[in-house]
């Protein structure tokens, strides 16, 4: 976009600074642009009746000149002429539907008040604006990002009627400015990293170690944004209960290999996180932006599969959407979404990646082939930034468990070769009588006929080198056989749902055995 001045006839001028001063000449230009042609855009919209979406649909352009003095069917602005261009948009209609945004209050986000302009962290020339509700991010991309979502239009219609729940960027609408002879396109998405919550710490994730840290420039501001390297040196890792971990890890793999069908690459994982501990006052007092929140499945709660929940209420501060998690004794709030998705693997991307190759260990350059792009991402997220709290629950019912073989090994004791020196064995035959026994310490079974078909291959098959008495074994069992009723009743006394199949059989066993 270039520069206009106005001269005395009203007519526009192009400045002769056109390129040079492109950039902050045209920002407040620009910004009112978008509000304006997004706004006729969807007004537009609306009369044209609802009904589904078809494969042309995903391809169809809408062009409409905006002069400032108006026309028929564009109302005066005071901003310079320009055009718009719409893209598939009965298709990006069907996209705000989907998340349950309604049209007035789409308008109402992008139209009513100014937007806010963001810093680009990253290493490409786009611009960043938010809108005052804190809901919706309009990003400026290049021609081949355009054109390549386009394209990728009919596939993203079908994995979001398969999974609404996922962490990929949720588009909304993609628009064209034409100004003074420049095209600025932009494409409206979900903001993932709400204002209204000071971000401790920021990052962008993308599981590879070549030239992944940030830069001296980035590292001054006053809330810089980290890379891989950073990560691994100021973080062991974010701790997530079993139940969230394994929801977090199974949306980014399923989002991941929907990118790798798509043969797409190079893209990152956006990370902010929140220190509950640490009590900051909301940022540009937009603190209750998100109470009112319009859109379905924008948080990154909502975002992952499954039923997360917190492990505990957070009593003085809305948690807008944020994974609970830990780090140390630090309680903290994850805020993630999946970012730069418009990258596919094409020629140049090759080039780069054997040219990195060359110099580098190519495993750890960030562009590579998409299979091998989305294993290395999993793995780094799964394992180094993202671990799972190894929970001690559950073993009390282990042991529950664990007592019926307790006591069927105490029994299978009893009818095992005894020796006369083992004075332990026979001292516990004379605690049989029911008294004093706890749940963690049943009375003996009755064994079953199997246990007693052991015992007689024992006392056929007396091994040589050491002679089993066998006047003392059936003494045992001939006072086992006497006390069996009591064993059965001081069983039953204490479980009797859980013995009483052995009551009702125990006699029928033991005459079988004689």
């Amino acid at each position: 976009m270039s520069t206009t001045t106005k001269d005395s006839a009203g007519t526009g001028a192009r400045s002769s600074k056109a390129t040079k001063d492109y950039k902050k000449p045209t920002s407040a230009a620009l910004k009112g642009a978008i509000q304006l042609g997004i706004g006729y855009a969807v007004g537009n919209l609306s009369s044209k009746p609802d009904r589904d979406v078809l494969m042309q649909d995903f391809s169809v352009v809408e062009s409409v000149f905006l002069p400032s003095e108006g026309s028929n069917l564009t109302p005066a602005h005071h901003y310079p002429d320009f055009r718009l261009k719409t893209y598939a948009p009965l298709a990006f209609r069907y996209f705000r539907e989907l998340f349950g945004i309604k049209p007035d209050d789409y308008l109402y986000s992008m139209c009513n008040e100014p937007l806010i302009e963001l810093s680009n962290p990253g290493a490409s020339s786009s611009w960043f604006y938010l809108t005052s509700d804190d809901e919706f991010i309009i990003k400026t991309v290049q021609h081949k990002e355009a054109e390549f979502l386009q394209k990728l239009l009919p596939g993203y219609y079908m994995n979001l009627n398969q999974n609404p729940r996922t962490l990929l960027p949720k588009f909304y609408g993609l628009y064209c400015i034409n100004c003074g002879g420049v095209n600025i396109r932009v494409v409206v998405m979900n903001n993932v990293l709400p204002c209204a919550l000071k971000m401790h710490y920021k990052y962008d994730l993308k599981g590879s170690t070549y030239k992944r840290r940030a830069s001296r420039k980035e590292r001054v501001k006053s809330s810089p944004t980290f890379k891989d390297l950073d990560f691994q040196e100021m973080h062991e890792g974010l701790h997530f209960d079993a139940e969230t971990y394994n929801a977090l890890m199974k949306t980014l793999q399923r989002d991941c290999r929907v990118l790798e069908s798509f043969k797409i690459m190079d893209y990152s994982l956006l990370l902010g996180v929140h220190v509950l501990d640490k009590k900051v006052g909301s940022r540009g007092g937009r603190g209750d932006s998100r109470r009112g929140q319009k859109v379905l499945y924008s948080t990154a709660l909502e975002s992952i599969q499954g039923n997360a929940k917190d492990p505990e209420p957070v009593v003085d501060d809305d948690t807008m959407g944020g994974i609970p998690a830990k780090h140390k004794d630090e309680k903290l709030l994850i805020f993630l979404g999946i970012i730069d998705i418009l990258q596919s693997y094409r020629f140049i991307k090759k080039v780069e990646h054997s040219w990195k190759a060359l110099v580098h260990d190519g495993d750890t350059v960030s562009v590579h082939r998409p299979n091998f792009y989305a294993d290395r991402f999993l793995s780094f997220m799964g394992t180094t930034v993202f671990k799972k709290i190894n929970a001690l629950r559950g073993s009390s019912s282990k042991r529950k468990r664990g007592s019926l073989y307790v006591a069927k090994s105490a029994s299978q004791e009893v009818l095992a070769p005894l020796r006369p020196g083992e004075e332990k064995r026979t001292q516990s035959m004379d605690n049989l009588d029911g008294k004093g026994f706890s749940s963690s310490n049943q009375p003996d079974l009755v064994p079953k006929s199997s246990d007693f078909n052991h015992v007689s291959f024992v006392l056929d098959s007396p091994r040589e080198e050491e002679p089993i008495n066998r006047s003392f074994l059936l003494s045992s069992l001939g006072f086992l056989m006497s006390t069996g009723r009591d064993i059965i009743q001081a069983t039953n006394a204490l479980d009797n749902s859980l013995y009483s199949v052995h009551s009702s059989q125990s006699e029928a066993d033991l005459d079988v055995y004689m």
